[in-house]
C-alpha cells in the first residue's frame, strides 16, 4: 500500500501555525450571493468533485511530537468529513453563518481545512436588519463577534428575486488563502451548472515605463497604528460588509483602482487617528500580491507575498488639489514594490523557519519576536481581490453571483483589515476588526469615512 504523500509546511503556513490564538481564530471568510436556489445533493456532489480536481486542498496536519523539525501536511484521497452543510433557514441564519465564519476555524487535523455553508431563503429584510446587530455571543469557549450587513439604503441595487442563496466558505488561513478557495468554488460552479466558469482575461493596461519609486518614510520608523476606539468586553473579531459604487478614474490614468483603494484606506485611517488625538506618524499598509494564474493550474495554498506601502503624514493632509499627485506617487510605489523579487514574508521569516531546531523551540521564538516587533507592525492590511475573475455561474436555477465579499483575520497589533472585491460593476467592501480595539459603531464610522474618501479619489482629468 502506497504511503500518503507528505508536504512540509511552507514558510507562511509555519509562521501562522506558530502564532495561532483560540480567542481570535485565523479564518478567511468568503460570502457569495446568488439570486436563485441550489439543489443540496447536486451541490455536494459538484463540490466533492471539485476538491478532487484540485487535490492539494485535500490535506490535514500530521500529528507529531514537540521535537520534530517540521510541521507536515498529509494529502488524503478524499474528505474526512462532509464539507457542505445546509443550516436551517430562519430569520438569523445569515447573521449566524457570518458569526461561525469568524469564530469557528475548520480544524487543521481534518481534511480539507475548509467548510461550505449554504444559507437559503435570505431576503432583503434580513440583509438590512443585519446592520443593527451588535455584540453577538459566540459559542462557548470562543470570542464574541459583532456583525454588520450591507448598509440599507446605501446605493444598493434591488435584488433580482425576493429570496436568494448565500454561500459561506470558511477557510483556515494557516492552510489556504481566499483566491485559492475561490478557484475551487469556480470549479464547483462549472460542474454544478454546466456553464463555462473559466477566468476572464485580465484588463489590458499600457506597458509600464520603469520609474524610481518616490521618496517614502523609512521602513525602520515606527508606523502609526489604528487609534483605540471603543473596545468590546469579549475577544474576537467584528465584521461589517457593504456595497459601494466602483470609483471612477479618467481614461489613461497612471493609477489603478487598487491605488485609489490604497489612498482611500490611508486617508480613512489618518482621519480616524486625528479624530482620536493620535500623534501623526507615517502609515504603512500591507498589501498582498498574488502572481498565480487563475485557471485550473493555479497552485492551491497560501500563495500571496506581502509588501508594505508607506505614506508620510504630510501626504495625508487631504487638500483636494494634492489628490492627483498622491495617486500618482502611490501608483509608482505599488508598481515598484510589486516588481521586487522577495520571499513571501521576507528573508527573516525564511531564516526563522529553517528546520534546524525542533518546531516547539521555533514556535516560542517566533511568538516572542512577534510580540517584540509589535510596535513596528504595519498600520493595517488592504487586500484588494480586484474584479472577481470567474462568472461563478451555477446555472439557470441558482444563477450567477451578484455579490462576493472576503474578509481577512484582524488580530492585534494591527487590529483592522480592509478587504475589497468587485462583482457586476460594484465594489464589495469588508471591514474586519479586533474587538480589543474597535466596536461595531467604530466599524460603521470607518465605513462612512472610507466611502467619503473613495469618492474624493475620483479626480478629474
Amino acid at each position: 500500500m502506497t504511503a500518503p504523500v507528505r508536504i512540509p509546511f511552507p514558510v507562511v503556513d509555519e509562521v501562522s501555525r506558530h502564532c495561532l490564538q483560540e480567542e481570535e481564530p485565523e479564518t478567511v471568510h468568503i460570502e457569495v450571493h446568488l439570486p436563485g436556489h441550489l439543489d443540496p445533493a447536486r451541490l455536494r456532489k459538484g463540490f466533492t468533485e471539485a476538491l478532487g480536481r484540485h487535490p492539494r486542498i485535500l490535506m490535514r496536519e500530521v500529528p507529531g511530537g514537540w521535537y520534530r523539525r517540521r510541521y507536515e501536511w498529509e494529502l488524503t484521497a478524499g474528505a474526512d468529513v462532509e464539507v457542505v452543510s445546509f443550516p436551517s433557514p430562519g430569520r438569523n441564519a445569515l447573521r449566524d453563518a457570518r458569526t461561525r465564519a469568524l469564530v469557528e476555524a475548520p480544524p487543521l487535523s481534518v481534511s480539507p481545512p475548509i467548510r461550505l455553508e449554504v444559507v437559503e431563503g435570505v431576503g432583503r429584510a434580513e440583509g438590512s436588519e443585519a446592520t443593527d446587530i451588535v455584540g453577538l455571543q459566540a459559542p462557548k469557549g470562543r470570542g464574541a463577534v459583532s456583525i454588520g450587513g450591507s448598509a440599507a439604503g446605501r446605493d444598493q441595487p434591488p435584488l433580482s428575486r425576493s429570496q436568494m442563496t448565500v454561500l459561506f466558505l470558511t477557510i483556515n488561513h494557516t492552510a489556504l488563502d481566499g483566491p485559492a478557495c475561490l478557484r475551487i468554488l469556480a470549479t464547483a460552479a462549472e460542474i454544478y451548472g454546466g456553464k463555462d466558469n473559466s477566468p476572464a482575461a485580465p484588463p489590458l493596461r499600457p506597458p509600464e515605463t520603469p520609474e524610481e519609486a518616490p521618496e517614502a518614510p523609512s521602513n525602520w520608523s515606527r508606523p502609526a497604528h489604528v487609534a483605540q476606539g471603543t473596545p468590546e468586553p469579549s475577544p474576537g473579531n467584528g465584521l461589517l460588509v457593504t456595497e459601494l459604487p466602483l470609483p471612477q478614474r479618467p481614461k489613461g490614468s497612471p493609477y489603478t483602482v487598487n491605488d485609489q483603494l490604497m489612498v482611500t484606506t490611508a486617508l480613512t485611517i489618518a482621519h480616524w487617528n486625528r479624530e482620536h488625538g493620535a500623534r501623526p506618524r507615517p502609515l504603512r499598509i500591507t498589501m498582498p500580491v498574488d502572481d498565480r494564474p487563475r485557471d485550473t493550474t493555479m497552485p492551491i495554498g497560501n500563495g500571496t507575498r506581502l509588501v508594505e506601502v508607506p505614506f508620510a503624514p504630510t501626504e495625508l493632509s487631504h487638500d483636494p488639489a494634492d489628490m492627483p499627485d498622491l495617486l500618482r506617487r502611490t501608483a509608482q510605489r505599488t508598481r515598484a514594490l510589486k516588481s521586487l523579487s522577495r520571499p513571501q514574508l521576507g528573508h527573516g521569516a525564511a531564516l526563522l523557519t529553517a528546520p534546524v531546531t525542533p518546531v516547539a523551540w521555533r514556535a516560542a521564538l517566533t511568538r516572542g519576536l512577534r510580540r517584540a516587533a509589535a510596535p513596528w507592525t504595519s498600520t493595517t492590511l488592504l487586500s484588494n481581490i480586484g474584479r472577481i475573475p470567474y462568472p461563478l455561474d451555477f446555472g439557470e436555477e441558482a444563477g450567477r453571483a451578484h455579490a462576493v465579499w472576503f474578509s481577512a483575520p484582524a488580530r492585534m497589533p494591527r487590529g483592522l483589515t480592509v478587504t475589497t472585491a468587485s462583482t457586476a460593476g460594484r465594489l464589495h467592501l469588508a471591514l474586519r476588526w479586533s474587538r480589543a480595539l474597535l466596536s461595531h459603531g467604530d466599524g460603521a464610522h470607518l465605513r462612512d469615512l472610507f466611502e467619503h474618501y473613495l469618492h474624493t479619489t475620483e479626480v478629474g482629468p
